[in-house]
């Protein structure tokens, strides 16, 4: 008995359309391994009509007052929040995720997000007017860039989609919003909502495969590019971009050291850490991914580690008792296994290490001692649930081991000194600085690193700003 697959469709000008030449991408069920929809491969005349159509509506949506856009989206935060169970399968088919921590760690942020930017519409900032040259009064006025294009990655693809519809329509943009090409069902749905919500035209979802992402950021419409994504990806969008100079916004990969120092309360850090680690299957830019543990409490903290990876279960959504699903996709299998199948001869396996199953793209929680700075697994993102170890001597050591990577997005400290703390915050040249805890964020502040992590905040009245242009007036009092 074949089962007849879902039928995703592009969203674009308040209608669904398939892709104009008709071609398609099966989807997978990365739990099963198993196609379970088709989703629109979308070519020029699909960007093409996409961004005529977000041309079109930006005027009418610019001129829109504050008030009238915060109405909107808390009016899409509401809506979000009815269909959350709608909205939650579709997210679990997209990235096979546990349905419970679904529901309780992606829901209630991606609507406090919206409601946050829906508040933020009305706060805009600036100078105050004045006179800087006699008989002159001058003034700012913030306003939105106009039409934006925006790529969202497979790892969180409703969260993140959020976090760049959000802010922009906030502002008084359009969008044309990009899914990856393995996780279009949730954006897909996100559409259905919003469209009945918007007016045509200011919201919409264009499927396909990077060369779909290349078209929308080559095309000359659109005033801003955003991505979240790989390095490789957004360097190649930079360059498109700046080909007509673009605004860019790239959040991209991370390599977050996670430094521990011999005064740690080692049972709390072990938990937190291992959580933080391997919470999503590690595919999370800031996941705890690499850590650094002062010699004196290396062996200890290494064996708790371990054990809390053993202890820690990967499996089906509808099991409750797991932690984090699959992998993504074959391919991110293949590179999670590879970095363990080339550990160097000095690198020791403590727990994991291994595929879970053969049905699906499961990989064992999984810990890694005895590594070098050098080391392939240290400098490159795994981008899946692998943690990683080494031993440092005293706090300089400590930073040169943390800020030796390419990467600037995430970095967390662990000690009860709270001057070395606040040393340690000062001098890791990351984006953000955790202390005595990992990961946790919050609507009103930013996220962003520096480095090859990209440019640009997410979140917070920075990543508002981000969407708009400033423009100064000044008139003659005379």
């Amino acid at each position: 008995m074949t089962t007849e697959l879902r039928r995703l469709r592009n969203y674009i000008n308040g209608e669904f359309r398939d892709a104009a030449d008709g071609r398609t991408i099966d989807v997978v069920n990365p739990a099963t391994g198993e196609v379970y929809a088709t989703s629109p491969l979308s070519g020029p005349a699909d960007v093409d009509a996409a961004m005529e159509a977000a041309a079109a509506a930006f005027p009418a949506w610019r001129d829109s007052t504050p008030a009238e856009r915060q109405k909107v989206l808390l009016k899409i935060a509401d809506a979000f929040e009815e269909r959350a169970e709608d909205l939650i399968a579709a997210e679990v088919q997209n990235t096979g995720k546990p349905i419970a921590l679904t529901a309780s760690e992606e829901i209630p942020p991606m609507v406090d997000q919206i409601r946050f930017f829906a508040g933020a519409a009305r706060l805009l900032e600036g100078r105050s007017a004045g006179e800087y040259m006699e008989g002159m009064t001058s003034i700012v006025r913030r306003e939105p860039v106009g039409v934006c294009a925006q790529v969202a990655p497979w790892n969180y693809p409703m969260m993140m989609a959020v976090w760049k519809f959000a802010p922009a329509l906030a502002a008084g943009n359009t969008v044309v919003l990009k899914p990856s090409d393995t996780t279009p069902a949730s954006t897909v749905l996100m559409a259905e909502i919003i469209g009945q919500i918007v007016p045509k035209g200011v919201f919409n979802v264009v499927c396909g495969d990077r060369e779909t992402g290349k078209t929308m950021v080559e095309h000359p419409t659109p005033a801003m590019a955003s991505i979240t994504g790989s390095v490789r990806a957004g360097m190649q969008v930079a360059e498109s971009a700046a080909k007509d100079v673009k605004r860019v916004h790239l959040e991209l990969g991370g390599k977050a050291p996670v430094v521990v120092f011999e005064d740690t309360d080692i049972d709390k850090a072990v938990e937190d850490i291992s959580v933080a680690g391997f919470f999503n299957a590690g595919q999370d830019c800031t996941a705890a991914t690499r850590v650094l543990v002062h010699e004196s409490i290396h062996d200890e903290f290494v064996s708790a580690l371990a054990k809390a990876a053993a202890e820690t279960k990967t499996g089906q959504p509808d099991d409750e008792d797991v932690l984090y699903g699959p992998l993504n996709n074959a391919n991110q299998l293949k590179q999670v296994a590879g970095f363990i199948d080339r550990l160097p001869a000095h690198a020791k396996v403590q727990a994991g290490g291994h595929r879970v199953g053969d049905k699906g793209y499961f990989y064992a929680p999984t810990v890694v001692s005895g590594l070098t700075q050098d080391d392939e697994i240290v400098q490159n993102e795994v981008f899946g649930p692998v943690i990683t170890v080494q031993s440092f001597t005293d706090e300089a050591q400590a930073l040169e081991f943390a800020n030796g990577v390419e990467y600037a997005l995430a970095s967390s400290v662990w000690t009860k000194d709270h001057a070395r703390a606040m040393r340690m915050s000062k001098a890791l040249d990351f984006g953000c600085v955790w202390i005595n805890t990992h990961i946790p964020l919050v609507a009103e502040m930013p996220h962003g690193g520096y480095k090859k992590s990209g440019y640009g905040k997410d979140l917070s009245a920075y990543g508002f700003e981000d969407y708009t242009r400033i423009k100064h007036v000044m008139t003659s009092l005379g």
